[in-house]
């Protein structure tokens, strides 16, 4: 979120929430998502990834992703779109927490800022590749994560 938002600097974006929800839910999510775009190798023919998307309340893309310098790493980022009943299970079930990180993003754009990347990253959450079941990762057009080694992941 670091990089959609300049640190909590662009305008109408200088407010940053981290929302904790729970695992169930986001496996629900992923489980009930369709790719927002077409994808050969995932659905055969568009008539199968409209109906796909059709059916599916939750809509999923892959981003590039960026690194502290907004750079971009060999990995992409998880988008998620919840609609109809998703918005409802997010609401009133999987929300757990909602904690304002807004200092803390500008204090890691000031670092990042003074060439301190390694501080600004101690700041940061720890990213690990999710857990992803074969029929969810095939859904997605990923590889299967395990959740003993974290391997598997992006194709």
């Amino acid at each position: 979120m670091a990089y959609r938002c300049g640190y909590a600097r662009k305008p109408g974006q200088e407010r940053v929430l981290a929302i904790d929800i729970t695992r169930e839910g986001f496996h629900w999510a992923l489980a009930h998502s369709a790719l927002s775009h077409f994808d050969r190798d995932v659905h055969g023919d568009r008539a199968t990834w409209a109906a796909a998307v059709k059916r599916a309340p939750v809509r999923v893309q892959w981003d590039p992703e960026r690194d502290l310098r907004f750079g971009p790493p060999a990995h992409r980022a998880i988008q998620v779109g919840l609609g109809g009943d998703a918005v409802r299970r997010y609401v009133e079930e999987w929300i757990t927490a909602i904690t304002d990180v807004t200092d803390l993003m500008r204090t890691a754009g000031g670092l990042v800022s003074a060439n301190r990347d390694d501080e600004a990253l101690a700041l940061l959450p720890v990213e690990r590749p999710y857990p992803l079941p074969g029929d969810v990762a095939a859904a997605l057009g990923q590889n299967p994560v395990s959740e003993a080694t974290g391997a598997g992941g992006s194709r």
